[in-house]
């Protein structure tokens, strides 16, 4: 039947497993990702400023100094 269909079916099997192999690699990092935040947190630190650093780091430094000033116009409007 996939012959009749013009869909080649040990292709679309092989694309379907490559895909599910790498969702649960991806679900593997997450609680791996998941289990250093909390080894953070049992340190001491605030994994809630941790992500924003990552974020921070992330970014591309013009952006980032961009972000910034604009955060600080922002604060600065508003009296903070």
């Amino acid at each position: 039947m996939a012959k009749e269909t013009g869909i080649a079916g040990d292709q679309l099997k092989s694309l379907v497993e490559r895909i599910e192999r790498l969702e649960e690699e991806v679900s593997n990092i997450r609680a791996d990702v998941r289990e250093i935040y909390g080894e953070a947190k049992g340190m001491g630190f605030e994994p809630k400023y941790i992500r924003q650093i990552i974020k921070l780091r992330k970014m591309d430094p013009d952006e980032r100094e961009e972000s910034e000033e604009i955060l600080s116009l922002y604060r600065q409007a508003i009296g903070l």
